[in-house]
């Protein structure tokens, strides 16, 4: 059940979906950006818009150029006249000049202190970059920042669930400690699930988070299994949350952790919370 943990081709992933959907949202010529290796030098990989080659593969020196810069400062940078700029060496002008960039905005992808990638947008008019297309560069590394760190507490959750602890070889009970780390590692990785921007990655979670609820006993075919919001919630509820917390928890209203609720309860029979999930638990349906 183990999954790698986060790689630069993970990263590259985000990176490349991410600029897909910034040209549209920034209302920009051109959009590109790449990962950052060991948090100091970006390399550039992905592009729409594009006329040439030019900046392809390119790898900034620490603190060189827009993208050196911004990487080594940890905010973003605009200039409305790359060529004349004062605020950034220019040693990457031919490559720029080449691919014909007038305007541009870089911004940071910062997780954990770490800067991860570089995002652009670039104008090739000469006109100056307007408060909206700075704004949507700055929201979709915003928006990058965000999936990376889900991404990677997920990753975490798993290294910690493969780890041996002392005493895995001996058999445990369904109230041993060890299970309980388990249930709850189960409901974190649903919850989680849930904020990954990467489909591929979330389907895999899922993947993981099924073989968890089978772990403790096989899976029933012969009752209709719950929906997903509903051992979203059962998952919550079964650590012995309220349901404000589960609310809390999945971005829902308190009302409607409750119809899932009921609804979970009615599918297997139930007529209480527990009821439902030991119930759950018992046809291999939550850990």
């Amino acid at each position: 059940m183990t999954l790698k943990s986060p790689s630069t081709s993970d990263d590259d992933r985000q990176v490349k979906r991410g600029i897909k959907a910034l040209r549209d949202a920034a209302g920009v010529d051109l959009a590109f950006g790449g990962v950052v290796v060991r948090g100091r030098h970006a390399q550039l990989t992905e592009f729409t818009g594009n006329s040439t080659n030019a900046l392809y593969g390119l790898t900034l020196g620490f603190g060189m150029g827009l993208g050196g810069k911004v990487v080594a400062l940890h905010r973003p940078i605009a200039v409305n006249d790359y060529a004349n700029s004062k605020q950034i060496s220019h040693h990457y002008d031919l490559m720029v000049a080449a691919e014909g960039i007038h305007a541009v905005v870089a911004a940071p992808v910062v997780v954990n202190r770490t800067v991860r990638a570089v995002m652009y947008g670039a104008v090739r008019q000469s006109v100056g970059l307007g408060d909206r297309t700075v704004d949507a560069v700055m929201q979709a590394a915003r928006g990058m920042e965000q999936n990376m760190a889900v991404r990677d507490e997920v990753m975490r959750r798993l290294d910690a669930l493969n780890e041996p602890t002392e005493g895995d070889d001996l058999p445990e009970g369904p109230l041993s400690p060890r299970w309980e780390t388990v249930r709850e590692a189960y409901a974190e990785l649903r919850i989680l699930a849930q904020r990954l921007a990467d489909p591929d990655l979330r389907d895999r979670v899922v993947e993981v988070s099924a073989k968890l609820a089978g772990a403790g006993a096989p899976v029933s075919r012969h009752l209709s299994a719950l929906s997903s919001r509903e051992l979203d919630v059962l998952s919550c509820v079964a650590l012995g949350r309220t349901n404000a917390d589960v609310a809390d928890e999945l971005g829902l209203r308190a009302e409607t952790v409750k119809s899932y609720l009921r609804s979970a309860m009615r599918r297997l029979g139930c007529h209480s919370r527990m009821e439902t999930v030991v119930t759950a638990r018992s046809l291999g349906l939550l850990p």
